[in-house]
C-alpha cells in the first residue's frame, strides 16, 4: 500500500491510522505488512464502505483537508469498490504486539 509523502509523517506518529482506496478488489490482508519508508504499516481491518459514509471529518481524519482533496488521492486506479482500511505502523525493528481485532 503506497502512501502520498504528505501522509507519511502522520502516519509514523500513528495521527493517521486509516485510508480509503477506490479498488475493484481488496489489495491489502488484514494483518499484512506493507514497508513504509524504513517501517511497517500493518492492516487492522478492511470494510466495504458506500461513497457517502466519506465525511469531512473522515477526510481530516485521513490526513486531509477536505472530502474533495481525499477523494482526489483516493481515486488513482479504475474499481469502484470503496475500501475503509484501518492500520497501524511499526518502526523500524519493532514487533507488531497488538492483540487480533475481534
Amino acid at each position: 500500500m503506497v502512501f502520498t509523502k504528505k501522509l507519511r509523517e502522520g502516519i509514523k506518529r500513528g495521527r493517521i491510522t486509516y485510508t480509503i482506496r477506490f479498488w475493484t478488489h481488496p489489495h491489502v490482508k488484514i494483518g499484512g505488512r506493507y514497508a513504509m519508508d524504513e517501517g511497517h504499516v500493518v492492516v487492522d481491518s478492511i470494510d466495504a464502505i458506500r461513497k457517502k459514509d466519506i465525511t469531512r471529518k473522515l477526510a481530516v481524519e485521513s490526513g486531509f483537508e477536505s472530502v474533495e482533496e481525499l477523494m482526489r488521492f483516493a481515486r488513482h486506479g479504475k474499481g469502484g469498490n470503496i475500501y475503509l482500511i484501518r492500520f497501524h505502523y511499526l518502526r523500524p525493528g519493532q514487533w507488531d504486539t497488538r492483540p487480533p481485532l475481534p
